[in-house]
């Protein structure tokens, strides 16, 4: 899809993929309302009214927590995010919550190959 658009609307002259009729930044408006559109379009009606997707950023944060919490290595998600490992830490850490019971688990089982 993405080479198709580049074919048929090519890039502004400063490179942007997306801009307006008269080659300028989108609005954010713009974008904020496509986004409202195709949410209802491409998600399931509980997750298109979810605030994990009230904006397209959110998607990044859903991501990378959602990352941490499968991997639980800040070193692997920051380089699959292209982010130092400070970002997934200061920005995504929080998201954490709720997973002490996995972490004590697997802690325990990592202490049982021990003994």
């Amino acid at each position: 899809m993405l080479r198709e658009h580049l074919t048929t609307f090519g890039t502004a002259d400063d490179r942007w993929l997306f801009f307006s009729e008269k080659g300028s930044v989108v609005p954010f408006s713009t974008y904020n309302r496509v986004w409202q559109e195709a949410q209802l379009l491409a998600l399931p009606p509980a997750a298109a009214t979810s605030p994990l997707v009230s904006r397209p950023y959110d998607l990044r944060h859903s991501a990378l927590s959602t990352w941490l919490n499968a991997v639980s290595t800040p070193p692997e998600v920051a380089e699959r995010a292209g982010n130092s490992v400070k970002v997934p830490l200061t920005r995504y850490a929080k998201y954490l919550d709720g997973r002490q019971e996995l972490a004590n688990r697997r802690i325990k089982d990592l202490l049982r190959e021990y003994e």
